[in-house]
């Protein structure tokens, strides 16, 4: 498997006979044709500040959303050619995707082998709201919303509620909750159970959900323990791949969660099941000082490694190795010291195993675990916005979410230094860190017009760059050739996800 498109090896469960039967994604609505241009067009604009939000959490939402029917001009392919795996739009416009028999469908299942499917959502978190929304990356279209606990009728702050989603080669998704809990939500409507055993399967379809307990592609919920009860809930959580990618039937994969814990200001890293939501490994992490928010984001490397960042006072980047039981203080974990005059809060990893983590002064670094050596580019920055950046840049920034593309490239969600509530000149970075001397570039209100607070990024199936505005309730759906090419998903209610939220990061780490 190329680690670098997103796509996924799919569990072919054996049938009748020698032949494995192939699961194909749902994805609704028109995929890429390159024949039209993509139109811009404004989303949702509800705005909210970020001190002490309370919203309401309703059973219903508008959304504003537009088909986009082109490519980006970037290569997504397997090779240097550019080319993608097939797929084909049924003749009633329901955009299904095709089970590929390209150079990665082989394998012992029968006739068959693995299929080759292209990931088609994106899950963004409504923080307030206490849902996730699942949405078709191809046609920019919510095709359903799901409350992650019994949160109807609740009031719920800003740093409160789901936040952090992370979506596994299978395309199902795991939503970490701020309030305490961890959910896991099936992709496809197909293989969700019919639990009530009255004939059909009951899940959301669109920005409607339906009341707790009654949603079918709820997998669990478990209860996450954590100190304190204002903003310093749980938020780091990762998939990992599975270990055995080219079997006919793929193992479960596993969930990483990391929080500071009920008890002291120390930090607990679990390993859970993914297919029930057990809980195999329990890790320490000691002495940490759990003096704020503690683990903020984390990532896997090729491994399954779980690598996160501290957002308390040591601000230090942790390894979790996986595979491993702990005996003895100390077991199973290292730590590295955060570099001076840099700041962790967004954190990702690069097809080459690179972690890269972004904050506040421009801080932009990553940290090679094969030489166990940081790289700053903030000076580089901070040239930047001091004499290149067009005129809707601020000169200092905090950098949030962030994700490296096929090619290599870094997009990363910008506000103003301290602009939580707001501030000027939110927007999007884009930085080859490659080229010599680095490319960078900024794309601000005068491109992304009604974007009010940059939060999270991830990359879809199509090589499109999502952009979770949080204030403006919408995403936005921007050509990474033509960021003022895009389209604009509305309807949301205090969106907060800068974590893996197509499986994007994740796709790019496995080996192949």
């Amino acid at each position: 498997m190329n680690p670098a498109r997103i796509r996924a090896v799919v569990a072919v469960l054996a049938g009748a006979g020698a032949g494995c039967a192939t699961e194909v994604m749902p994805s609704a609505g028109t995929e890429g044709s390159g024949e039209e241009g993509i139109g811009s067009q404004s989303g949702g604009s509800g705005s909210s500040s970020d001190s002490d939000v309370s919203v309401s959490a309703s059973t219903t939402a508008s959304t504003s959303t537009s088909t986009s029917t082109t490519a980006p001009e970037t290569s997504t392919g397997a090779d240097s050619s550019g080319s993608v795996a097939d797929t084909s739009t049924s003749a009633d416009g329901s955009g299904s995707t095709s089970a590929s028999t390209d150079e990665d469908s082989t394998g012992g299942c029968g006739n068959g082998g693995p299929s080759v499917i292209e990931f088609s959502y994106i899950w963004i978190a409504n923080s307030t709201q206490g849902t996730v929304s699942k949405i078709n990356t191809q046609d920019a279209t919510e095709v359903g919303r799901y409350l992650v606990d019994d949160y109807e009728g609740q009031s719920l702050s800003n740093c409160q509620g789901p936040s952090r989603t992370s979506v596994n080669l299978d395309g199902d998704v795991a939503v970490l909750d701020r309030g305490g809990g961890l959910a896991k939500f099936i992709a496809d409507p197909e293989l969700c159970p019919d639990a009530d055993v009255d004939g059909a399967v009951q899940t959301a379809t669109d920005a409607n959900y339906l009341a707790w307990g009654e949603d079918e592609c709820l997998a669990w919920q478990i209860d996450v323990p954590h100190s304190g009860n204002g903003c310093d809930g749980p938020r780091a959580v990762q998939w990992t791949a599975p270990e055995a990618i080219d079997a006919c039937t793929l193992d479960d994969p596993r969930l990483w969660v990391a929080f500071c814990n009920a008890n002291d200001s120390d930090v607990t890293v679990w390993m859970v099941n993914g297919a029930d939501g057990t809980v195999e490994v329990e890790i320490p992490v000691e002495n940490y000082n759990c003096s704020t928010y503690g683990p903020y984001g984390g990532v896997v490397d090729a491994n399954n490694d779980f690598w996160f960042v501290d957002r308390s006072a040591g601000q230090s980047l942790f390894r979790v190795e996986y595979g491993c039981q702990p005996v003895n203080p100390g077991d199973c974990w290292e730590s590295f010291a955060q570099p001076d005059g840099e700041d962790a809060y967004g954190i990702t990893i690069d097809a080459t195993g690179r972690i890269w983590m972004a904050g506040s002064g421009n801080s932009l670094y990553f940290f090679d675990p094969g030489t166990a050596m940081f790289t700053s580019l903030q000076s580089q920055l901070d040239d930047y916005f001091a004499n290149a950046a067009p005129p809707d840049a601020n000169p200092s920034n905090t950098l949030r979410g962030l994700m490296s593309d096929e090619q290599g490239v870094l997009w990363i969600a910008s506000i103003a230094d301290g602009g939580w509530g707001g501030g000027a000149n939110p927007g999007l970075l884009r930085i080859d860190p490659e080229t010599d001397p680095i490319e960078i570039d900024f794309f601000g209100p005068t491109t992304l017009g009604g974007i009010q607070h940059a939060a999270g990024i991830s990359i879809d199936v199509e090589g499109y760059v999502w952009l979770v505005d949080t204030l403006g309730d919408q995403a936005f759906k921007l050509d990474p050739v033509d960021p003022a090419s895009h389209v604009v998903v509305g309807g949301l209610q205090y969106p907060y996800t800068y974590s893996d939220m197509t499986g994007f990061a994740l796709s790019q780490i496995v080996p192949g």
